[in-house]
């Protein structure tokens, strides 16, 4: 990458976090766009999250309807795919106060 491109990208991820962090002042509840902030995610990084827990959701959803009863599992995979910055009970605490995917972060609380 050259200077230019890594100017580039700076850029786009201040870009990236000044939006965030507008929306943080507007409402302090908004825990998991402040640990993007300080654990300097990428705008990408955040999408791949938004994605993989849409996917989880979906994924609790059927295994509800199939009668599952542990989702232990889910939890795991969350963990295994999560950016090395974060850590898993950040994340979930966040994404609860923020009211980010709750029953699936209601559901993974239950095994931390």
């Amino acid at each position: 990458m050259n200077e230019q491109d890594f100017l580039l990208h700076r850029i786009d991820l201040l870009e990236f976090h000044q939006s965030l962090l507008i929306k943080l002042l507007s409402n302090p509840k908004n825990e998991f766009y402040r640990l993007i902030v300080e654990n300097g995610l990428t705008e990408q990084e955040a999408n791949n999250f938004y994605c993989l827990c849409n996917k989880l959701s979906l994924k609790l959803a059927e295994q509800k309807a199939e009668g599952f009863v542990h989702f232990h599992p889910l939890l795991n995979q969350l963990s295994t795919s999560l950016p090395a910055k974060l850590k898993i009970e950040e994340v979930v605490k966040a994404c609860l106060k923020q009211k980010l995917f709750e029953p699936l972060f209601t559901e993974l609380q239950k095994y931390l």
